[in-house]
């Protein structure tokens, strides 16, 4: 407790916080992170042993009372999220109503004459109240399991309130590491056209997936998060950074975020490929059907041959389910993995695909893989799966490259290439 002697971010849980890396982008100064239990939040703001400090889940009200002065739009929210030490006085700010606001404005999502639900009653949703009221909306619809501060029950939303047109996430629901969870039914609220979730690990969460399946606009909420921090690590150091840095620094942290998820032809090459891309990429390696023989303990022909095709899918799911949660990581598939819809939502939360598309000729039949053992095996699996590659790749390698050129076009349609499937405006 009281670790922090420069600058850092406080919170009760914080194993799924990116804010160290935004900061370290941001600017050369150090950043901790540090957990503290409700019992420490009074000893740890009366020792004030920082410069700075960015305040999460669930202490943006809790610190106020013990506060030297508060921000007047920091104030009427209810809500601090940022606080500069100030020779010894504590001064409190809000910069998630900056940081949504810029992400509204990213997404083009326009809360002006809408009715809007806002989800939750902690801090950020006093933030999400603001935001939407200064943005003209309509109506603001507060919601809750509890119904505190005035809120109205999930039930009541579908029953009184399917109207709503805008929704705004900022419950944890979905957050890493449950991250199959999702805090509302979309499909009884017909309305809805825009969708921000201040959810941003996983990148894309299951609410922000369900909603762009649905065509709503729809995007999570790490750029939310960046540029609060450009906003607090202005407050920190009493200066303005150039305009584009947020955006900048969001795709940096993108980049080194998001899984890389090779798809294709079985023999075109993703697991080589993956290995020397992670190795460049410093990210982790993991290749489904390894992990599938791993826990099988038997090779994928033995599988098939003992138990079949759809037991050998069921393994693979497994192993993607356990994959999803994960970043940083380059993930090398069957050349089935993709054929079920739920392999590819769950690779979809933190994964860009990548297919390589070498072309057929070049690809050599093998023993091994038990639905291209030979060449006839091989072009019907091609023409059967070619078009699903083709729709859900963010990037395609084309041609028949080594495996260094490969890893280079790689690298260098990433650089360009700053989503997650459609979540870029």
């Amino acid at each position: 407790m009281g670790k922090i002697t420069t600058y850092g971010c406080i919170g009760e849980h914080l194993g799924h916080s990116f804010s160290k890396e935004i900061h370290a982008h941001i600017g050369p100064y150090d950043y901790a992170i540090e957990e503290l239990a409700p019992k420490d939040v009074p000893s740890f703001l009366r020792q004030r042993r920082f410069e700075g400090i960015n305040v999460t889940i669930p202490y943006k009200e809790t610190v106020i009372p013990y506060l030297d002065f508060v921000d007047p739009d920091a104030n009427a929210i209810g809500a601090v999220n940022t606080i500069v030490n100030k020779e010894g006085k504590l001064y409190g700010y809000n910069t998630d109503f900056y940081g949504m606001n810029a992400l509204l404005h990213r997404q083009g999502i326009s809360l002006a004459g809408k009715k809007v639900a806002v989800l939750g009653t902690g801090g950020t949703s006093e933030t999400a109240c603001h935001v939407a009221k200064s943005c003209g909306a309509s109506a603001v619809v507060r919601v809750s399991r509890s119904g505190r501060k005035g809120a109205v029950s999930y039930d009541q939303l579908y029953s009184a309130h399917a109207d709503v047109q805008i929704v705004i996430n900022t419950t944890p629901c979905g957050m890493f590491p449950d991250i199959w969870q999702q805090p509302i039914d979309l499909e009884r609220l017909p309305s809805v056209e825009g969708l921000l979730d201040a959810v941003y690990n996983p990148l894309q969460s299951v609410l922000v997936m369900d909603a762009l399946s649905r065509g709503i606009n729809a995007t999570g909420g790490l750029y939310m998060l960046v540029s609060q921090a450009v906003r607090a690590s202005e407050l920190f150091f009493s200066k303005i950074y150039e305009q584009d840095l947020a955006e900048q620094v969001y795709k940096k942290v993108l980049a080194g975020k998001r899984n890389i998820v090779l798809i294709g032809m079985p023999g075109s090459g993703k697991s080589t490929v993956g290995k020397m891309l992670a190795q460049k990429l410093g990210f982790g390696f993991a290749d489904t059907d390894e992990l599938i023989v791993a826990g099988e303990n038997i090779p994928i022909p033995e599988i098939f041959s003992r138990y079949g095709e759809n037991y050998f899918r069921d393994c693979e799911s497994e192993v993607i389910r356990m994959l999803a949660p994960s970043s940083s990581t380059v993930i090398a598939t069957g050349g089935g993995a993709v054929l079920r819809n739920e392999n590819r939502e769950a690779l979809a939360h933190n994964g860009l695909f990548v297919f390589l598309d070498r072309p057929i000729e070049d690809i050599v039949p093998t023993a091994d893989r038990p639905l291209s053992k030979n060449r006839e095996d091989l072009e019907k699996r091609y023409n059967e799966r070619h078009g699903l590659y083709e729709s859900i790749a963010d990037v395609v390698i084309r041609g028949s490259k080594s495996v260094s050129q490969t890893v280079e076009e790689v690298e260098k349609q990433m650089s360009t290439t700053h989503r997650l499937g459609s979540e870029e405006p």
